[in-house]
């Protein structure tokens, strides 16, 4: 009998590898998409694709007020996103957006209890990533024990356990296994700053991070970019 799974859905490369490891893994999944007015809104269509590529559950879109994070994500910010940044400097982009994981897996977590989900899948990378603090094993540790003591599954001895099966893999790594579980990267949008016909701007962090990855796995990218 399949276990039940709740995944990140973003729409990205990341969320689906994600979602392909964990039906891989047996898993029976629902997926959760946020919008919080993020300049790349386009995201959610891509998510849309990928739900019925995977034929998820049920798949649940989460409003939150873009006004509440200050970012170069949401355009209400007035931040401009970075562009021919250098990825694997140390410091924190402007691309944060605060506290945005934990938004996110709180929603995830209700979903997870309320419908009997054994775990919860978060496409979190801490190797080819832009610096992002709640993107690292000691964040994911620590919400799984205010999981486990803020619900009732948590209190009752089955805590629903938080999965990040992309946490140690680089970029390249991400893509191979995604394209061995029989993945359509074609589906994905990686862009923080697209165009309005949904092209991808081709500079930004999680451009460059895609280019290379895509390169250095030696697998063709099907993404369209304004900037090579």
């Amino acid at each position: 009998m399949s276990k039940k799974g709740i995944v990140l859905l973003s729409g990205g490369l990341d969320s689906a590898t994600t979602a392909a490891i964990a039906i891989n893994r047996g898993y029976t999944l629902s997926a959760m998409t946020f919008m919080y007015d993020q300049r790349h809104k386009v995201e959610v269509s891509f998510a849309e694709k990928l739900a019925a590529f995977f034929k998820v559950e049920q798949h649940i879109k989460v409003n939150i007020p873009g006004e509440i994070f200050r970012s170069a994500l949401t355009p209400a910010s007035g931040i401009s996103v970075p562009k021919n940044r250098d990825v694997d400097a140390e410091e924190i982009p402007e691309t944060y957006v605060p506290a945005r994981n934990i938004l996110f897996l709180s929603y995830a977590l209700a979903f997870a209890e309320s419908m009997g989900a054994e775990g919860i899948f978060i496409g979190a990378n801490a190797v080819d990533y832009s610096g992002y603090p709640d993107c690292r094993p000691e964040f994911f540790d620590a919400f799984k024990k205010m999981a486990d003591a803020g619900t009732k599954a948590g209190v009752e001895g089955r805590g629903i356990n938080i999965y990040t099966p992309l946490m140690t893999l680089k970029k390249h790594e991400i893509i191979k296994t995604g394209v061995s579980l029989g993945l359509d990267y074609s589906l994905t949008h990686s862009c923080y700053d697209p165009f309005e016909d949904g092209s991808s701007c081709g500079n930004c962090d999680s451009c460059i991070l895609r280019k290379r990855g895509f390169s250095e796995a030696g697998v063709p990218d099907p993404t369209r970019y304004r900037v090579k």
